[in-house]
């Protein structure tokens, strides 16, 4: 365990926390839990309120050019209301729940570039102060894993994944802003787009897929933009073929002569309505792609990006965050 002193709002000699995330990655919409640890300083003090904040490194896009941030996207209470003696150590355990939008970090367990902490809050004799920032890992849900692994088996690479801060029109998109997943074309699709970007926007009920293509242009025309938009249920994971039900998307996306909306949909404050397919099923018992141990889009994430630079983005995020503090 290594207790955070909390010296800045509460002054010196003042309690130190440190928060244990339960082990292994945790799914969108599932339970996060763990243990808040409280320790006494030199005096006693009345602990008002603990809290949990969730935060992801976003990139945001404005006239200026690009830029990065640490955002806010959920607040939780876990504790308060008590008195904490000299040096004495207090364990809160907790359980929260997740926003379904949280965005994925890892892929069969290969980390996809993705930045997420939980911070610790406290607050005594009215003056709060921030705890330690712990890393965050969450794992795709079995649909959003499904439509991944079936872009790998039919041919579809990692590139790259962010945070955009944004809204993505037509949709019914939550938090401030959404996660993109940018593949490179499978051999077949390679003539009709340079990329395909995915973003997942999951709810209660299932996924909304939105795909992105950079189409190439023609002999005659100009390349452009193609969006649309799907929507699965979390109980199709198990029941569709999955690979045939991608194809499907990619091929009406690629088909599109005309462009449903433009990148300026994300960010911009614009609404630009998405083209909406609504369930798409093939016939039940032809059972799932996912399959345990399965290359798919895993091999492009080694391949793509390196772990060591993963990690070291991830480190900064937190040692910047740490200097703010």
């Amino acid at each position: 365990m290594v207790f955070k002193r909390l010296l800045g709002a509460i002054g010196v000699g003042g309690p130190s926390v440190d928060t244990v995330l339960d082990g292994g990655a945790v799914l969108p919409g599932g339970p996060l839990s763990g243990r808040v640890l409280l320790r006494g300083g030199g005096t006693v003090v009345e602990v008002e309120h603990i809290g949990l904040e969730l935060m992801a490194r976003v990139e945001a896009e404005h006239e200026e050019g690009e830029s990065e941030g640490a955002v806010v996207f959920e607040r939780f209470t876990v504790g308060g209301g008590f008195r904490l003696g000299e040096q004495e150590e207090r364990e809160l355990p907790f359980s929260v729940p997740l926003p379904w939008e949280t965005p994925v970090t890892e892929l069969y367990g290969q980390p996809l570039g993705i930045v997420l902490g939980v911070r610790t809050e406290v607050a005594v004799a009215g003056a709060r102060d921030k705890g330690d920032l712990d890393p965050l890992a969450v794992r795709p849900l079995p649909v959003q894993e499904a439509v991944l692994e079936a872009l790998g088996q039919l041919g579809f690479g990692f590139h790259s994944a962010d945070l955009e801060y944004g809204r993505i029109g037509g949709t019914g998109q939550q938090l401030p802003f959404y996660q993109e997943i940018e593949l490179t074309p499978a051999p077949q699709y390679a003539h009709a787009v340079n990329e395909i970007e995915l973003t997942f926007l999951s709810s209660p009920t299932g996924s909304e897929v939105v795909l992105e293509a950079d189409k190439r242009g023609g002999l005659f025309s100009s390349g452009h933009d193609a969006l649309t938009r799907f929507v699965v249920r979390h109980e199709d994971a198990a029941t569709l073929d999955w690979n045939t039900e991608v194809d499907g998307w990619i091929r009406q996306l690629t088909e599109h002569r005309e462009a449903y909306g433009t990148h300026a949909a994300y960010g911009h404050g614009e609404s630009h309505p998405v083209h909406d397919s609504g369930h798409h099923r093939s016939g039940p018992g032809l059972g799932t792609a996912v399959a345990a141990g399965a290359a798919g889009l895993a091999v492009g994430v080694v391949g793509g990006m390196v772990a060591a630079e993963v990690v070291d983005e991830i480190g900064d995020f937190f040692e910047d965050d740490e200097e703010e503090d």
